[in-house]
């Protein structure tokens, strides 16, 4: 063969070659990616190895009678129907809550309770405010540009795709400033100014930046996860069980990015000890502790039971009648926080607390499409994401011994009341510098015309017993009367055209005092009202896309 072919030959050989290597090497990198902004980030901000926290306080009481403890416990993601209280529990009964159902029987439960958003990050703004988020542009969950570029690129069995508006991804703020802005007042802010001892525990995700942390919107301490959420334990320890979601992209993305690790105040993150929920009541108990002689605020903001789901072995195997894998995942991380709410409750005891501490139980939303389960929200139809009922009413109950007696009341409560109950519990001033839209429920019942909700052109209002939703995609209305229907089943939006019109228009007058959002919502994508995500697709489900 002469010199020329075989040099022709041999570097069509290592083309191809290269090319095979290439292909391989871009189909390794497509496969691996989603792994980068974990290892970036480790790269940023190595986690640090475990370092105790210590909690103090005075070491005698102040003399005279002191305003009331106040503890806000939030759980993340919790369905009406997770709490035996309210129906049959997770898994037809297999997992009573009996320490929360105490704080409802014990105290004030509000039968029809709502949360401010549909999703984290605004609901969570609303109750540190006492302000519709949208008054200050927090219409969106607060995530990093990748997760959004994630989810939408992600793919998947849905007729209908997730939009990607990849024309807003641009000078958008850095992800540590989106928050809410140092401007508002928080309810940390209005009890610190009363003398108040503040303290954040558990999840944050209302801004990273310095300004934006906790100890930048007065909690005098801090400890737990500036971002959305980490890990409850390593995956790998033999102390848990988890349950991972292959059909969801967001889980897809939470494993090998969440790290396990926490803050304290503005130190370097380090890592827990433990299962987060275990680990963050621990020093709830250290904190109220440290704190039993003077007035304190303590905002209890447990992550479970929002994916990952990540189980202690021993309450996974307390549990062997729930078959399904991953509903027994779920179902011991309820276990187990119930649990640790009673040790809350019995440490408040046991020091002499309780008599004076009001203790107030919510969740940020209604429980999520994504994790696969059903009837989380049951009876209520939707989901986290949707203003329907299983989206946004969540459970409520308040508990203070002597001052609240034992009741069931049918006043319609919202996340937005919960600034001001506080403040009035307290003895502290309301802000009068800008509009307020919240009442204290524990003073006369609220008088209010409306409540709204908005994610983007997603929008819901419920007036008297009166709902409506209207959305853009799909183009369509919904309108309910729930006082003969609230499982929202009949949708009598065809039939009432007059009202949809008005209250549509209330809608419309509503957003004229809203803000234009701080950041975009970069995606929307598909939720179904009546199946979770692994259901299949069927003709004629009815969905919502949600905005974020």
């Amino acid at each position: 063969m002469p010199a020329t072919d075989r040099r022709v030959k041999c570097a069509a050989v290592i083309l191809a070659v290269l090319a095979v290597l290439g292909a391989g090497g871009y189909a390794l990198f497509q496969h691996y990616k989603i792994y980068l902004p974990g290892i970036i980030g480790q790269w940023r901000e190595p986690i640090l190895d475990n370092h105790p926290v210590v909690w103090a306080g005075p070491k005698l009481a102040l003399a005279g009678q002191r305003p009331p403890n106040i503890i806000l416990i939030l759980a993340d993601d919790l369905g009406m129907n997770d709490i035996s209280l309210y129906g049959r529990g997770v898994a037809n009964g297999a997992v009573p809550t009996p320490n929360i159902n105490a704080i409802a029987t014990q105290g004030l439960n509000f039968s029809t309770a709502y949360a401010a958003n549909a999703t984290c990050s605004p609901s969570r703004a609303a109750l540190m405010t006492g302000r519709y988020p949208t008054r200050y542009g927090f219409e969106y969950t607060a995530a990093p540009p990748s997760f959004a570029a994630n989810l939408a690129h992600s793919g998947g069995p849905s007729p209908y795709p997730v939009i990607y508006h990849r024309e807003l991804d641009h000078d958008l703020l850095d992800y540590p400033d989106m928050g809410v802005p140092a401007s508002e007042i928080t309810i940390a802010e209005v009890l610190k100014a009363r003398g108040y001892h503040t303290m954040h525990i558990g999840k944050w995700h209302l801004g990273e930046s310095k300004a934006l942390r906790p100890t930048g919107q007065g909690f005098d301490e801090s400890l737990g996860f500036r971002a959305g959420g980490g890990m409850y334990m390593p995956p790998g320890d033999p102390n848990v069980v988890n349950a991972k979601l292959p059909f969801d992209p967001i889980d897809r993305f939470l494993w090998p990015n969440l790290p396990y690790a926490v803050y304290w105040g503005d130190d370097q993150r380090f890592k827990p000890v433990g299962h987060a929920t275990d680990y963050f009541t621990d020093n709830a108990l250290k904190a109220i502790e440290a704190n039993r002689n003077r007035p304190f605020f303590l905002y209890l903001a447990y992550n479970a039971p929002h994916t990952p789901l990540q189980a202690l072995r021993s309450d996974y195997d307390a549990l062997p009648q729930i078959k399904d894998h991953t509903q027994r995942v779920y179902g011991a991380m309820i276990r187990q926080m119930d649990r640790r709410i009673g040790d809350v409750m019995a440490k408040l005891k046991a020091l002499n607390l309780d008599d004076n501490t009001l203790v107030i139980f919510t969740s940020d939303n209604g429980g999520a499409w994504y994790t696969g389960i059903p009837d989380l929200n049951a009876p209520y139809r939707g989901w986290k994401a949707t203003f329907f009922e299983g989206g946004i009413r969540v459970p409520m109950m308040m508990r203070w011994p002597g001052h609240i007696a034992p009741a069931t009341t049918p006043v319609i409560a919202d996340h937005l009341d919960i600034f001001a109950t506080i403040a009035a519990a307290a003895g502290a001033r309301v802000p009068t510098d800008r509009p307020m839209d919240g009442f204290n429920l524990l003073g006369p019942a609220p008088k209010r015309d409306a409540l709204y909700w908005r994610s983007g052109d997603y929008r819901a209002v419920r007036q008297g017993d009166w709902k409506l939703q209207v959305s853009k995609r799909p183009d369509k209305a919904w309108l309910f009367d729930l006082a003969i229907d609230p499982t929202e089943k009949i949708d009598l939006a065809s039939r009432e055209p007059q009202r949809v019109a008005a209250m549509r228009r209330l809608i419309e007058h509503h957003n004229v005092g809203m803000a234009k959002p701080l950041w975009p919502g970069l995606i929307e994508g598909p939720v179904r009202i009546d199946v979770p995500l692994n259901a299949p697709w069927r003709p004629g489900q009815e969905y919502v896309y949600w905005t974020n």
